[in-house]
């Protein structure tokens, strides 16, 4: 598979994602990028609750992301991220549906673990706004369902 620009990375997964919730009977629309933390605004017609989903995409056989400091943060209700591990050209990519409140713990318990270690070199490790994410996704794997109860 040949490798994506950051950006195009990021633009189809997100408009996987919206076209799969299209598929799934929800309205999606793709938010402008100058919308902080959330990509697609989701909801079901006429069910007056709106999900808020961000979007992270990868490219290849890793099922890794990397995320921010600022995703350790609880940000509520209807909060979801749909992490995409994007295939070769049309192939369906796969998604993993994940509540907020999963990520944000375990961004923050991995990356203290991380800091407790050591360099290489024996040295302590410096602080970082950069997190990861993925071996988490597995158990989330096509979890859509997580949605669909969140609107119902």
């Amino acid at each position: 598979m040949s490798t994506l620009a950051h950006g195009l990375c990021g633009s189809a997964g997100e408009y996987y994602v919206a076209a799969e919730l299209s598929h799934r009977g929800f309205l999606a629309t793709v938010t402008n990028r100058g919308a902080e933390n959330v990509d697609i605004l989701a909801a079901r017609p006429k069910s007056g609750r709106a999900l808020k989903l961000q979007v992270k995409s990868s490219q290849g056989s890793k099922v890794h992301w990397i995320l921010g400091q600022k995703d350790e943060a609880d940000r509520g209700v209807g909060y979801f991220y749909v992490f995409v591990s994007l295939h070769a050209p049309g192939e369906r990519p796969d998604f993993f549906i994940v509540p907020e409140h999963i990520v944000a713990n375990a961004v923050k318990h991995s990356h203290r673990a991380w800091l407790a270690g050591k360099k290489k070199n024996g040295e302590a490790r410096k602080d970082s706004k950069m997190r990861g994410f993925g071996k988490e996704a597995v158990l989330y794997k096509e979890a859509w369902h997580l949605l669909e109860e969140e609107v119902t």
